[in-house]
C-alpha cells in the first residue's frame, strides 16, 4: 500500500467511478438550496435528497461527487482533541433506481483493493444483522472472507431517519494494528478504540418506513455511498489524525512559520494550531460559496470560526491580522478540486482580513474585562449580565467567553444571558420572515400538468400567445369576467417573469373580447410564467387567443437599469478592487438598488470616479451583446457569477465590450447609449461588509436632478441668495455673521455671569471652613453654568458652587470645587452625583468640575438645600 496525497485520493475516486458509468457532479454548495431544513451542508447526500425522493430528476442514474460538508456540533471540542474538525469532504457514488447491492459491494471491494491496494488482511466488512442479501452478495459474489464480516445492529448498520426512505449499511473498516487497540480480550470491529477505522459506508435504501415500524420495500432502491476523505487520506498516508495529513499539514506550517513555533512541541500551542488550521480551512469554503459574517445563521458560524481562530494566534504569539495568509495557502491547496476559491480569492482575503482587524479593536479590551471579571468572581458561575454585556459592547460571542471561563472552571449563566438577548431574537425573527410568502401558494400543485412557458422577451416585445390556465383565489378556473383578480398562465409571453433582481413585466394582455391588466409577473419551479393582474373588460377564458402587449415604456426603463447595474458592478470593481462582488440587487423601472461586498463607506472621490466610469461607457455607445454557451466556455472568457450562485450547463452571459461580462437571464439594452445618463443618488451600509448604492439612469436622472435644482432654488429664496448660483456666497456670508453673533453672546454671557458670581459671593455660607454657593436660574443653557463655575474657580479658591438651571422644559446642575478646596478632600464629580439623585437624576465629571441632569424639577430647590449638608460631610471624611 502506497503513500497517496489527498488531493490524489480525490481524483482516483471520482475518475474510477466514472469509468462505471457515473456522471462526475462538482461539489454543491456549502449552502443548501430550496432547503431550510439545514444551516449548512452536512453530508455528501444532503444536496441530493431531492433526488432520492423523485421531487427533482437526477440529471442521470448514476452520479458522483466529492461534497463539501461543514458539521459544527463540536466546535469546542475542535483543538482540544486531534480527532475533531469542521470542514470534511465527503466522496460519495450514487444510485438512483439504477444499481444496487451487488455492483455497490463490488465495486467497493475493487477500489479499495485494486486501486487503493489496500490489504485484504486489513480489510473487515459490517452488515446489518439481519441482512442475509447482503453477506451472501460479500462471500459468494464478491469473495470476501465469511470470518471477515461482522454483523451489527439497527443502531450501527441501519441508516433511517423518521418516516421515508431508509435502509441497511454495509461498512469496510481498515485494522491499523494492534499498538492502536486497547488491549481488551473483545477487542474487534466495533470496538470504541482507535485500532479498527471505518470508512466506507454504504447504503441499501430499499425499505420506506411509516414511522411506525413497518418497512414496506420500495419500488426502485437506491444506493448512497459516503467515505471521508481526510478519513481514507489518513489510513493511506499512515498518520494517525487529520490534522497530520498532507494538504491540512501545509496549512499548519504556513501557521507555525508565523507564529515561529513548532507542532508537537507544547501540548497548549498544539491545540491553538489545529483549532486555526481546521477553522481557517471552513471559513476559506464558506466565504468561497457565498457566506457573509453576521449575528445571526450560518454567517454567525462564519464570525465564530474566524474569531475563534483569531484568538488562537493570540495565544501563539501572534500580534497582528494573519489569517488572510494562511487562507492563501487553503486556496493553494485545494484550488484544483474547487476553482471557486481562486475565482473568489479577492473576496475571501479581503473578507477574512477585515473581520479580523475589526474583532482585533475589541478583543484586546474585552479579554481584560473578562479575566478582571474572572478574577474578581468569588464563585463558579459568570453572570448572564456580565456575558451580555461582554456581547453587546464588546463583540464577545457567548461560545468564546464560555470557552474562555471553562479554562478556568467556571461557566456561564446563559439562561439569563439567553432572556437578555431575546428582544435581538425576535427582531431577527420578524426580519426573516418572508413577506408574502404565501401569495399563490400551491401553484405548483395545481399546474402540475400545465407545460412549461416559452419565454420570447429577449427578441420580442409582443406576441400572440394562448391562455393554458387562468387563476383565481388559487384556484383553477375555465374562465373570468370584468373585475375578477386573476393569474394567466400563458404557451408563450414576452412579460419577464421577476428573478434574479429584476422585476416582472407590466401592462396590458389583449384578447378578441377581454382585457387584462397586469400588475406582476412570477414564474414556478415549473417555469410557468404566471400574469398577475385584473380583468378590465370582458370575459377571458382558457384557451383564448391573445396578445401579450406590455408596456414598452416600462420595459425600456427596466431594460436601461440592469444594463447600468452590470456597469456599476465593473466600476465598483475597478475603483475598489477585485474583492467587490454583487450580494443582492433589485432592479425596477425607477431605480437601480446594488448591493455589493466592501468593508467602508465609499469616499466622495471615489463615487465621483465610479459614476464617471459609467457614464463614460455610457456615451461611448458600446454595443451590448447577450447570448447563451458552455458554462465552461463562458468562465474561460472572465464571465462573472452570482456571489454563492449554482449554475447549470449552460449559462447566458451578458458582454458590454470589454468590459464587463456577467452571467445574466435579465433583459438588457443592445447599446449602452440607449441608457442615456446615470446618476448616484445614495451609498450606504445593509450589514456587516455589505454596502448599497442607489442610482437612476434615463429620464428618472433627469428628474431626478431637476428636483435637486427645485430644492436649490427653495433654498436660495429662504436663505435671499437671490438663486441657486449665489447659494454658495450666500451661506459664506451667513456663516461670517453668525460667528460674530456666537462671539456677541459668548461676551454677553461672561459679563451676565460676572454679575451673578458677584451676587451670589454675598450670599455664601461657610461649611467646614469652605464657602458653599447655590443657586437656581431659570430658562439658562448648560453653556452658561459652565461660564458661572469658570469664573468662581478663577476668583474663589476656597469656594464650592452648586448651581441649577432650567431651559426648554430640561434641568442640569452643575458643581465646581475651587483649588484649595480640593485639597480638603472635595470633589465635584461625588457631590454632583448626590445632588442630583435628589431631583431624580444621575451624572459625573473631574473633581474640579462636574455636571448632571436632573429629571424631577419640582425637586432643584429640595436638592440645592441638600448640597450644604452633603458638603460638610465630605469635609468631615
Amino acid at each position: 500500500m502506497q503513500w497517496i496525497g489527498l488531493n490524489e485520493l480525490r481524483e482516483k475516486f471520482l475518475a474510477y467511478f466514472e469509468s462505471k458509468g457515473h456522471l462526475r457532479l462538482p461539489s454543491f454548495s456549502l449552502v443548501p438550496k430550496d432547503d431550510n431544513s439545514l444551516l449548512l451542508i452536512n453530508s455528501g447526500m444532503a444536496p441530493m435528497k431531492k433526488y432520492f425522493t423523485g421531487e427533482v430528476t437526477p440529471p442521470r442514474k448514476r452520479v458522483t461527487t466529492c461534497q463539501k460538508c461543514i458539521r459544527t456540533p463540536d466546535i469546542e471540542r475542535v483543538g482540544i482533541t486531534a480527532r475533531h474538525g469542521t470542514f470534511f469532504e465527503m466522496l460519495g457514488n450514487f444510485s438512483f433506481g439504477d444499481y444496487f447491492k451487488s455492483e455497490a459491494t463490488a465495486w467497493a471491494w475493487e477500489f479499495c483493493t485494486k486501486v487503493m491496494e489496500m490489504p485484504v488482511d486489513k480489510l473487515w466488512v459490517t452488515i446489518y444483522q439481519d441482512d442475509d442479501q447482503a453477506f451472501d452478495i460479500w462471500t459468494k459474489e464478491v469473495g470476501v472472507s465469511p470470518d471477515r464480516i461482522v454483523r451489527l445492529g439497527k443502531e450501527d448498520n441501519f441508516w433511517e431517519h423518521g418516516s421515508g426512505p431508509c435502509g441497511p449499511c454495509s461498512e469496510i473498516y481498515f485494522d491499523r494494528g494492534e499498538k492502536y487497540g486497547c488491549g481488551s480480550p473483545t477487542c474487534g470491529v466495533g470496538c470504541d478504540c482507535d485500532r479498527y477505522v471505518e470508512f466506507w459506508n454504504v447504503v441499501f435504501t430499499q425499505f420506506d418506513s411509516d414511522g411506525k415500524g413497518n418497512y414496506p420495500p420500495i419500488e426502485h432502491p437506491n444506493i448512497d455511498t459516503g467515505m471521508g476523505l481526510e478519513r481514507l487520506a489518513c489510513i493511506m498516508q499512515g498518520v494517525d489524525n487529520l490534522f497530520l495529513v498532507d494538504t491540512m499539514q501545509k496549512i499548519m506550517q504556513h501557521i507555525c512559520r508565523i507564529a515561529d513555533v513548532k507542532y508537537g512541541d507544547d501540548d497548549k500551542k498544539d491545540i491553538s494550531l489545529r483549532v486555526i488550521t481546521d477553522h481557517i480551512r471552513s471559513t476559506t469554503f464558506m466565504i468561497g460559496d457565498g457566506v457573509m459574517p453576521s449575528n445571526e445563521g450560518r454567517g454567525y458560524v462564519l464570525r465564530r470560526l474566524l474569531r475563534r481562530a483569531a484568538r488562537h494566534g493570540r495565544l501563539l504569539g501572534i500580534d497582528r491580522s494573519f489569517l488572510a495568509e494562511v487562507a492563501e495557502t487553503v486556496i493553494a491547496e485545494n484550488k484544483g478540486a474547487y476553482p471557486e476559491l481562486e475565482e473568489k480569492r479577492a473576496m475571501i482575503l479581503k473578507l477574512i482580513n477585515v473581520e479580523e482587524e475589526s474583532f482585533a479593536k475589541t478583543i484586546d479590551q474585552g479579554l481584560q474585562i473578562l479575566n478582571n471579571l474572572i478574577e474578581n468572581h468569588s464563585g463558579e458561575v459568570l453572570s448572564g449580565e456580565d456575558a451580555f454585556r461582554l456581547n453587546d459592547t464588546y463583540g464577545f460571542p457567548l461560545d468564546l467567553t464560555k470557552e474562555i471561563v471553562a479554562e478556568r472552571g467556571m461557566s456561564v449563566d446563559e439562561k439569563r444571558f439567553h432572556e437578555l438577548m431575546q428582544e435581538q431574537r425576535e427582531r431577527a425573527r420578524n426580519a426573516r420572515k418572508n413577506a408574502g410568502a404565501d401569495a399563490w401558494a400551491g401553484e405548483n400543485d395545481i399546474l402540475a400538468d400545465v407545460p412549461e412557458t416559452k419565454f420570447l422577451g429577449y427578441e420580442l416585445a409582443s406576441t400572440p400567445a394562448t391562455v393554458l390556465a387562468i387563476l383565481k383565489d388559487g384556484e383553477r378556473v375555465d374562465s373570468a369576467t370584468a373585475g375578477d383578480e386573476i393569474a394567466l398562465i400563458l404557451d408563450q409571453t414576452t412579460f419577464y417573469a421577476e428573478s434574479g433582481g429584476q422585476v416582472g413585466d407590466v401592462g396590458p394582455i389583449s384578447a378578441e373580447n377581454a382585457l387584462v391588466a397586469v400588475d406582476q409577473t412570477t414564474k414556478n419551479h415549473a417555469k410557468n410564467y404566471i400574469h398577475h393582474g385584473t380583468v378590465q373588460a370582458g370575459v377571458i377564458a382558457v384557451g383564448d387567443h391573445v396578445e401579450t402587449e406590455g408596456d414598452p415604456e416600462n420595459h425600456r426603463a427596466i431594460m436601461r437599469n440592469h444594463t447600468a447595474a452590470h456597469l456599476l458592478q465593473a466600476a465598483l470593481r475597478t475603483v475598489l478592487g477585485d474583492h467587490v462582488e454583487q450580494a443582492g440587487q433589485l432592479v425596477d423601472e425607477t431605480v437601480v438598488r446594488f448591493d455589493f461586498t466592501h468593508f467602508s463607506a465609499l469616499t466622495v472621490e471615489e463615487l465621483r470616479r465610479v459614476e464617471t466610469i459609467v457614464n463614460n461607457v455610457i456615451l461611448n455607445g458600446t454595443a451590448v451583446d447577450c447570448r447563451e454557451m458552455p458554462i465552461e466556455e463562458a468562465k474561460k472568457l472572465g464571465a462573472m457569477a452570482l456571489f454563492g450562485e449554482k449554475y447549470g450547463n449552460v449559462v447566458r452571459v451578458v458582454s458590454v465590450g470589454d468590459f464587463s461580462r456577467e452571467f445574466c437571464g435579465g433583459t438588457h439594452v443592445d447599446n449602452t447609449g440607449k441608457i442615456g445618463l446615470f446618476k448616484i443618488v445614495s451609498e450606504s451600509s445593509v450589514a456587516a461588509g455589505v454596502r448599497r448604492i442607489e442610482a437612476v439612469t434615463g429620464m428618472n436622472a433627469l428628474r431626478y436632478m431637476n428636483g435637486k435644482l427645485e430644492e436649490l432654488n427653495a433654498v436660495a429664496s429662504a436663505m435671499k441668495a437671490g438663486s441657486a448660483a449665489g447659494l454658495v456666497q450666500r451661506a459664506e456670508q451667513m456663516t461670517v455673521e453668525l460667528k460674530e453673533k456666537d462671539r456677541v453672546i459668548e461676551s454677553l454671557n461672561a459679563k451676565l455671569a460676572d454679575m451673578q458670581i458677584n451676587g451670589l459671593f454675598e450670599g455664601a455660607k461657610m461649611v467646614n471652613g469652605v464657602r458653599v454657593i447655590t443657586a437656581l436660574f431659570s430658562a439658562t443653557e448648560p453653556n452658561a453654568l459652565r461660564t458661572m463655575c469658570d469664573k468662581v474657580r478663577e476668583n474663589a479658591p476656597n469656594m464650592v458652587a452648586v448651581l441649577a438651571a432650567t431651559h426648554d422644559g430640561k434641568a442640569n446642575i452643575a458643581v465646581t470645587v475651587g483649588k484649595n478646596a480640593l485639597e480638603k478632600g472635595l470633589n465635584a464629580g461625588k457631590i454632583v452625583r448626590e445632588v442630583a439623585k435628589v431631583a431624580g437624576g444621575n451624572g459625573g465629571g473631574k473633581p474640579d468640575f462636574a455636571m448632571a441632569g436632573a429629571k424631577d424639577l419640582t425637586k432643584l430647590d429640595e436638592a440645592l438645600a441638600a448640597a450644604e449638608g452633603i458638603v460638610a460631610e465630605m469635609v468631615a471624611k
